[in-house]
């Protein structure tokens, strides 16, 4: 099956492309205008939960929330509600968010997510390879400049951690940005950055993991490149299982966060 999207060719980002700017709109007085403060609440408290600012487990005081970011309690109530639905906050009470705090990160959710994003991305490296050959070249080319510089960041004595991430997540993004339709790529919006909480807090602790991963990546473009939709989808689905069983090595080793 060909598809017509095309890709451009890329360098290797330092930056991910995965993190979408806040949506923040401001009025003249430089308040938050007040359709918009649902969604830049919703993403304030997601930003801070995912790059572990508000730590796994601490307590979200929806008025301390209200008052800081200038808004009214109503939408930091909604933004909460989708927060939890979404799995990023959870109610230990049991009541309808009486007491929210921050989602614990424990082994058993991180497999869960892990092997989520197995089938969603796999998903969209099977559609990524089914591309005619000249959409598939220059992602291949970005694929590889993107590894070879995650190889050689990691291999560096005192490695940049946010950079490593960064290009983990950008090689991912590249092949799912071709491959996903629109639902899919609603879908991977969703829950990645689930699973980005714990790839910051534990990266340091899976460094020595990477050569692994890189050859795993190595994988998934060299079946794009063969134009192989069914090793597209196994390479991704293993790149993920793997990093699940490492993910669960290291926190077995490092005990989980925000859990008591």
């Amino acid at each position: 099956m060909a598809r017509s999207r095309t890709v451009s060719s890329r360098k290797a980002p330092v930056k991910t492309p995965a993190a979408a700017p806040l949506r923040q709109r401001l009025d003249d007085s430089g308040a938050i205008v007040r359709g918009e403060r649902p969604l830049v609440v919703y993403e304030r408290l997601r930003d801070l939960i995912v790059h572990g600012h508000l730590a796994p487990g601490s307590r979200i005081v929806e008025s301390d929330v209200a008052t800081r970011l200038g808004v009214s309690r109503t939408p930091v109530r909604g933004a909460l509600q989708r927060l939890q639905q979404e799995g990023y906050i959870v109610d230990p009470s049991g009541g309808r968010l009486a007491r929210p705090m921050v989602a614990p990160l424990t082994s058993d959710d991180a497999r869960e997510l892990f092997h989520i994003i197995a089938e969603i991305e796999g998903l969209t490296a099977r559609w990524a390879a089914e591309h005619q050959p000249a959409e598939r070249r220059p992602l291949v080319r970005s694929l590889r400049s993107i590894n070879t510089e995650l190889r050689r960041e990691a291999e560096v004595r005192r490695p940049d951690f946010n950079r490593l991430h960064d290009l983990d997540m950008a090689f991912h993004r590249t092949y799912v940005e071709l491959g996903a339709g629109p639902r899919l790529l609603a879908l991977h919006t969703t829950i990645k950055p689930q699973a980005e909480r714990y790839e910051r807090l534990y990266l340091s602790l899976l460094v020595s993991d990477l050569k692994t991963s890189v050859a795993e990546h190595e994988a998934i473009a060299a079946a794009i490149e063969r134009g192989n939709a069914d090793a597209a989808q196994r390479a991704v689905q293993t790149n993920w299982r793997n990093a699940a069983e490492r993910l669960e090595r290291v926190i077995d080793r490092a005990g989980e966060r925000g859990s008591w």
